[in-house]
């Protein structure tokens, strides 16, 4: 490791009690970081700008520590990290687009989140006047036969907008070239100046299907920069919402990757355990997807007896019907030739990208925020993180049957063990600025949350990292080889979120 690793110091614990330490770097050392980087000693979990700065947030997974630094940007100039780490490349177009902040030597350059449609250049920077830009130059490819097929914006079903061209040769892909950022929403402008009640609505509906995880991340990184003490019922109901969250996206999902392969049967069944999850939680929490559950302090709404029966029944119902689905899914020999070795990213490309969630534990790399970086109160839970290597559709799949298992387990404990007590203490007023950080395992992986506030309390600057960031790329990569058809079995077994990528 590099002179700089003793700022890859802050471990769980400190991470949700206390300001986020940050550690200014020189030129060289914001270099030395890249290199570790790109010989594996750390991993990239963010990198984002303000006006003059840009930032990194690290993990060393080996010793399960993290660490925040940031670098003054001169004359919006900085040494890119793109350059020796692809992970980080799309984060840096995005910093410029935003702020105008220029990775210098940037293997990749092109505007991604604006589509010159804003009428204004780097909005959260020095805006200006837009500057008309050319038709976007997909890269291009050398060799006979090829001819390239666009799908999107667009599409044919009720999902948000994405473009994506390919290059085929036959019916083989030869690349896939993602465009996205046809739902920015200019949250981070949004949030400048909010306070925390605005900030922590506006971080639920980032992703719908996550937005108890991005509020649970939000409060995360308010309370750590507060100091704020959480009662130990709302740690534990944040939990059962989130373990709720988790288990109705992926009883969704293992239905969709079904009927993308023409078993419109699964897709039937497991909507229906969807749904009955969706029921419960408006009973439960009073909003089918628990929207507004989590705020900083605490929840907004308590669980009551009733509330308690309703999951108490749902858990035995899924776990009475989940089986024989799971069973028709591993039986049908038409649906596992569609999805064994189809769509595989390799172990090494995921560990590289810091692939979290389904994604990355599907293929080797075995995190979980909740046991690696563990925060109440899944440090007094009982779980275990399941983990394939097989990396293709089937092993996506499959790793998600596993997670719908331990997600019932875990609802279950959290039931018997709820603690009596209030749900919500008000954070306290500190009077000086403050910096936290906000880390939350969603069904798609790690959700981070960076957040600054003035000594007000208010928002300065919020920055919010999807799993998806990191998931996006090594979709074009898992699809080449495999003939088009087959990639809306590999785009639904990864289920990356545009709203969440394109903030």
């Amino acid at each position: 490791m590099t002179g700089i690793h003793h700022i890859i110091d802050t471990d769980a614990a400190m991470l949700r009690a206390a300001p986020m330490p940050r550690a200014s770097l020189s030129r060289t050392q914001w270099t030395q970081v890249a290199e570790d980087l790109a010989g594996g000693k750390l991993t990239l979990l963010s990198l984002w700008g303000s006006k003059n700065h840009v930032y990194m947030a690290l993990l060393d997974e080996a010793l399960g520590k993290l660490g925040v630094v940031s670098l003054f940007c001169r004359s919006k100039h900085f040494p890119s990290i793109g350059l020796f780490h692809p992970a980080a490349q799309r984060l840096e177009r995005a910093a410029c687009d935003l702020f105008g902040l220029v990775a210098e030597g940037a293997a990749e350059a092109r505007p991604w989140l604006d589509h010159g449609r804003w009428l204004l250049s780097h909005p959260m920077g020095e805006a200006g006047p837009a500057v008309p830009q050319p038709p976007y130059a997909f890269l291009p490819v050398q060799g006979d036969s090829l001819h390239q097929v666009a799908v999107g914006p667009v599409h044919a079903g009720i999902i948000e907008p994405g473009h994506f061209r390919f290059t085929v040769q036959g019916e083989t892909v030869v690349r896939l070239e993602e465009r996205l950022g046809y739902v920015h929403k200019g949250i981070g402008s949004l949030m400048h100046g909010a306070s925390l009640a605005r900030g922590v609505e506006l971080a639920g509906r980032t992703s719908g299907d996550s937005t108890v995880a991005y509020a649970w991340a939000f409060s995360q990184a308010a309370e750590a920069a507060l100091g704020a003490q959480v009662p130990a019922r709302a740690l534990w109901l944040r939990a059962l919402m989130a373990e709720l969250e988790r288990l109705a996206n992926h009883l969704g999902d293992v239905g969709a990757v079904c009927n993308d392969a023409a078993f419109a049967l699964m897709l039937a069944h497991c909507s229906v355990l969807r749904e009955q999850v969706l029921r419960a939680c408006d009973a439960a929490f009073g909003h089918r997807m628990m929207r507004d559950g989590i705020l900083p302090g605490g929840v907004s709404r308590d669980l009551d007896a009733a509330g308690v029966a309703g999951l108490r029944a749902l858990v035995a119902g899924i776990a009475k019907a989940f089986p024989p689905l799971v069973a028709l899914f591993d039986d049908t020999t038409s649906l596992q030739d569609r999805v064994v070795s189809t769509g595989k990213l390799v172990p090494d490309l995921a560990r590289r990208f810091g692939a979290g969630g389904h994604v990355g534990r599907a293929s080797g790399r075995n995190f979980d925020t909740r046991r690696n970086l563990p925060y109440a109160p899944y440090d007094q839970l009982e779980f275990k993180v399941p983990g394939r290597s097989d990396g293709d559709v089937a092993a996506r799949v499959w790793q998600r049957i596993d997670e719908v298992f331990q997600s019932l387990a875990l609802v279950t404990q959290i039931l018997d063990r709820l603690p009596d007590g209030p749900i919500y203490a008000e954070p306290p007023a500190v009077g000086e600025q403050r910096e936290g950080l906000g880390l939350v395992e969603s069904f798609r992986g790690d959700v981070l949350v960076w957040l600054t506030l003035d000594a007000q309390g208010r928002v300065l600057r919020c920055h919010m990292r999807d799993p998806s960031w990191f998931q996006w790329p090594l979709l074009e990569a898992v699809i080449e080889g495999n003939i088009i058809a087959d990639f809306p079995l590999c785009n639904k077994s990864f289920n990356c979120s545009y709203s969440g990528h394109d903030l």
